[in-house]
């Protein structure tokens, strides 16, 4: 390794910066915690330390853990660090979000946990299904216990870090009167026949090797010198065991967050991680983001007003060089309908005032809630648009020719041949199917395999099409 190389004070990343992410940046040695307000320059900051890192020397790229929660935020800060490092950024390997480094790690060791390197990563819809036939096999009432609950309660399980061994009776008491926890082990099983996880698995598996291998743990522990976590504030329990494992040979660990800004506890989230960081790496460094460069001091006020009431808070003060602006205004709105209305009356105000319909924007917590809007400016002619809905992969025929592409590179997926063996339609129905699960079973063969030595027997009604349709 080159001997690290001082970062002159005119060094392109540090331009800009305001001495508390000037110091956040040149902090490099030890476990650090940035507290980063909202709209404080944290990705700048953030980006500028990577670039840091890479400039001085003190680490080779590939010896950089770098995770975000969005792949968004990873382009976003590879495509900044790229402007100020040049061709540098292109060797980072292990810049990504959780899951993504998380697959990566995993497809390097996935015989350990039974898997194959080429191993599919099931979305949900493959996975209620998975779900469903297990329940059915298990002989429970689909309509009493769902298998979008069944699956809800594995997907917190594994975000707790918690294989099916580890589930104790209380914990398996959720579902089917205390089935859970052989349902969830039946379902780890299947994905290991079928060569697949689901997107849990993908840092699960990676713990349970990291906690049982000491020789990989040593190996990656050694490769990171340097570790850097985005949003630390939104980490769940497997995530959080995860870069603690990582973390604790050299202790160069860089995590910023906002303790007042942790909004995805309903999927695990714990913010409790980021207010223990000094308790876990003892002698942390703790480094407040408290200039604003987003909003008003009208507009932090009342943010601040609200957030002070917050229990479990590390505590900052937000403050900004900007002028005071508008006022806050807040309306009591007694319901859906009388919310559409009123907002419909405002918009239509600023419209006639010259305000132009593209620089006026509706929040909404939930999908559902633009219902009452949507009927509301249907029936005064207001246009709108709606941004959301499905995402391109979630649309039936995006899934359908990647189940196309999942069955020639993986013929055993069982799942992805479902799927398509009758999208288009040829003529095979639910009886033909089943006829094929059967012989698979019997024979213990993947649908595929099964699908074409079954035209073989007379297991097969001649129904015109059918044959062709599995061949």
């Amino acid at each position: 390794m080159t001997l690290p190389a001082p970062a002159p004070d005119d060094a392109p990343y540090l331009r800009g910066l305001n001495e508390p992410q000037r110091e956040a940046v040149l902090t490099t040695e030890g476990p650090v915690l940035v507290l980063a307000g909202a709209g404080t320059g944290k990705t700048a900051a953030l980006t500028a330390r990577l670039a840091h890192l890479l400039f001085t020397r003190k680490a080779y790229p590939s010896e950089i853990l770098s995770v975000t929660f969005t792949n968004k935020a990873a382009r976003e800060m590879r495509e900044r660090v790229g402007r100020l490092v040049g061709d540098a950024v292109e060797g980072m390997p292990w810049l990504g979000t959780f899951h993504a480094i998380g697959a990566k790690m995993l497809r390097r060791h996935a015989e350990l946990v039974g898997l194959q390197s080429n191993f599919t990563i099931l979305d949900t819809d493959d996975q209620l299904r998975l779900l469903k036939q297990l329940i059915s096999a298990a002989d429970i009432d689909e309509k009493r216990w769902p298998a979008r609950q069944l699956a809800g309660l594995i997907d917190q399980w594994k975000n707790k870090g918690l294989t099916p061994k580890e589930i104790d009776a209380g914990e398996s008491e959720a579902y089917a009167n205390g089935k859970g926890q052989a349902l969830y082990a039946a379902y780890q099983d299947r994905l290991r026949t079928l060569n697949a996880c689901d997107f849990g698995d993908l840092l699960l598996h990676m713990l349970v090797i990291l906690k049982t291998d000491r020789e990989i743990l040593s190996q990656y522990q050694n490769r990171f010198r340097y570790i850097m976590v985005d949003e630390y504030q939104d980490t769940n329990s497997v995530q959080y065991l995860w870069l603690r494992l990582l973390a604790q040979e050299r202790k160069n660990i860089c995590c910023v967050g906002d303790d007042d800004q942790s909004i995805y506890s309903w999927r695990g989230a714990q913010v409790e991680n980021i207010l223990k960081f000094e308790k876990d790496f003892p002698g942390a460094k703790v480094i407040r983001l408290e200039q604003n460069y987003r909003s008003t001091p009208h507009i932090l006020a009342a943010a601040s007003g609200v957030i002070a009431n917050n229990g479990g808070r590390l505590g900052k003060t937000l403050w900004t060089e900007k002028d005071q602006g508008e006022k806050v205004k807040v309306l009591g709105i007694w319901d859906g309908p009388e919310e559409a209305r009123r907002v419909g009356e405002e918009i239509e105000g600023l419209q006639r005032g010259g305000l132009s319909l593209d620089d006026t924007a509706i929040l909404v917590r939930a999908q559902h809630q633009t219902r009452e809007f949507e009927d509301r400016f249907i029936s005064i002619g207001l246009p709108y648009r709606i941004i959301g809905g499905f995402r391109f992969y979630e649309r039936a025929e995006i899934r359908d020719a990647l189940a196309y592409l999942r069955v020639v590179a993986q013929p055993a997926d069982d799942l992805a041949f479902e799927r398509i063996v009758n999208v288009p339609k040829r003529g095979l129905g639910d009886k033909a199917l089943a006829k094929v699960h059967q012989f698979a079973r019997a024979q213990g063969l993947p649908l595929t395999t099964a699908g074409a030595r079954i035209l073989d027997t007379d297991e097969l009604t001649p129904r015109p099409g059918a044959r062709s349709a599995i061949s």
